[in-house]
């Protein structure tokens, strides 16, 4: 009976390690080995596969496979040859790897695979392959066992076409089509695999969007939670983000922007009134805000969202680095207690941005706002007061005050956001009406020159 090959005592610990491993060197530059470790290596050739594999040389790794080594050695954190070179992305000795007979799905003390390797290292040919020849893709970390407990929101990622796909709002999110439809998809990074907070945060954010349905947020469509890279799918706004379109067209007009408020405010109070609890964006900001085809707004990006338990307010860490600091409110920025009053500080910031035509304390740098928010400064209103209807610039103010039991509820701030759109709307019918009288005189007169018998044949029958 043939005796299983015993496994080294010995580490390979050079170059690009393990996908999964928590501490992972990232260079060729590594530490060499210890001395008895590299005592070990010279005297086991297995060992000595896996650092010609990470040397890239083909001559040496076939001389080696020809006196006998097996092509599947395992060092003590059952790491194989293959490994090394897909972390590389050395796609020739992946090659002659596999043709010697390499397992393509072996996995490591940490359970990684080759091809979860070449895809935390984006190794794209290496990739192209591994799946060629078999490899399966990473389980993703919400993989189930039982096909019952998958979510009925599981989407198939075979049916996402990426032809011709572009990123949009942020680079997070790209355009691809899927059953007939164009659809939005945030795919997560490779690195969700191994970051439990990151899983925490993706589950999180999935309970979110299954239970939000408002006219004035983005809808949630589905997502892909049961291999990797896992996704989230939701509808496709062609309009652009409220960013990118301040930046276009600079100020708006009082009642485009008094329209695209209420549209935010709609969204958010539909999100802070939600049973049994309440949903905090967050990161409400221009980037954030999306255009639809009829010119509306809808909230979306609820990737640091947050239920109000009943507790009524939340305490956690700062934002992460994607959260814009010019929209944040001070008590974050403080690390204190809040509640869902930290999205009227920033919906009043971005109401204001509207008017104005550029950002909150567009001349300083992102980090230094928040400490002026905190010291109670706040942007400058310097467009003319004609720009703000009667009670608009009212309204701001109390939206970012400091304090912020003082600032209204979104219900509040869409009932006086109706007031003053009603007051601009019959304002321009008083406008228009002379107006309008004026140009039917003008356009009678004008056919009355063009035909003098009509002006006649009206005299004569009064």
């Amino acid at each position: 009976m043939e005796l299983p090959e015993p496994q080294s005592t010995a580490r390979f610990i050079l170059g690009k390690q393990s996908s999964l491993k928590p501490e992972r060197g990232c260079s060729s530059s590594s530490p060499l080995p210890a001395e008895n470790e590299e005592e070990e290596a010279i005297i086991d050739p297995r060992v000595r596969l896996m650092y010609l594999a990470n040397e890239r040389d083909i001559e040496g790794i076939k001389e080696l496979l020809d006196s006998g080594i097996n092509v599947n050695f395992e060092d003590i954190d059952g790491r194989t040859a293959l490994h090394v070179a897909a972390c590389q992305g050395f796609s020739d000795v992946v090659q002659l790897l596999l043709d010697r007979g390499a397992a393509v799905d072996t996995e490591d003390r940490w359970g990684s695979t080759p091809l979860a390797d070449a895809i935390y290292y984006k190794n794209h040919d290496v990739i192209k392959l591994l799946e060629k020849h078999g490899a399966k893709p990473p389980i993703a970390p919400m993989h189930v066992q039982n096909a019952r407990e998958v979510p009925e929101y599981e989407i198939d990622p075979r049916e996402l076409d990426f032809s011709n796909s572009v990123h949009i709002t942020k680079g997070t999110f790209r355009i691809a089509s899927w059953r007939g439809i164009q659809v939005a998809v945030k795919t997560l990074g490779e690195e969700v695999l191994t970051d439990e907070d990151k899983v925490k945060g993706f589950r999180d954010e999935l309970a979110l969007l299954q239970k939000i349905r408002h006219p004035n947020v983005v809808q949630f469509l589905g997502a892909v939670t049961q291999s990797s890279p896992m996704m989230i799918v939701t509808e496709y706004l062609p309009k652009c983000d409220l960013c990118a379109y301040l930046k276009q067209k600079g100020a708006l007009k009082p009642r485009v922007a008094v329209k695209f408020a209420l549209d935010i405010a709609r969204g958010m109070n539909y999100l802070h009134e939600h049973k049994p609890e309440a949903i905090i964006h967050r990161d409400l900001e221009p980037s954030n805000i999306l255009r639809d085809d009829s010119g509306h707004l809808k909230v979306a990006d609820f990737g640091i969202s947050k239920l109000l338990k009943v507790t009524k307010t939340v305490k956690e860490d700062r934002p992460s680095q994607d959260t814009s600091w010019r929209y944040v409110a001070p008590e974050v920025y403080r690390n204190e207690e809040y509640d869902t009053k930290v999205d009227v500080f920033s919906f009043a910031l971005i109401l204001q941005e509207m008017i104005e035509g550029c950002p909150p304390f567009s001349t300083r740098q992102d980090f230094e706002v928040p400490k002026a928010y905190a010291a109670n400064e706040r942007p400058p209103f310097r467009a003319l007061a004609k720009r703000y209807p009667h009670g608009l610039k009212e309204l701001i103010e109390e939206c970012w005050s400091a304090e912020p039991y003082k600032r209204p509820s979104f219900r509040e701030i869409i009932t006086r956001l109706d007031n003053i759109n009603n007051r601009i709307a019959q304002k321009n019918r008083w406008n228009v009406g002379p107006l309008n009288c004026l140009r039917s005189f003008e356009a009678m007169l004008k056919r009355d020159r063009l035909n003098p018998s009509s002006y006649s044949s009206r005299t004569i029958s009064r």
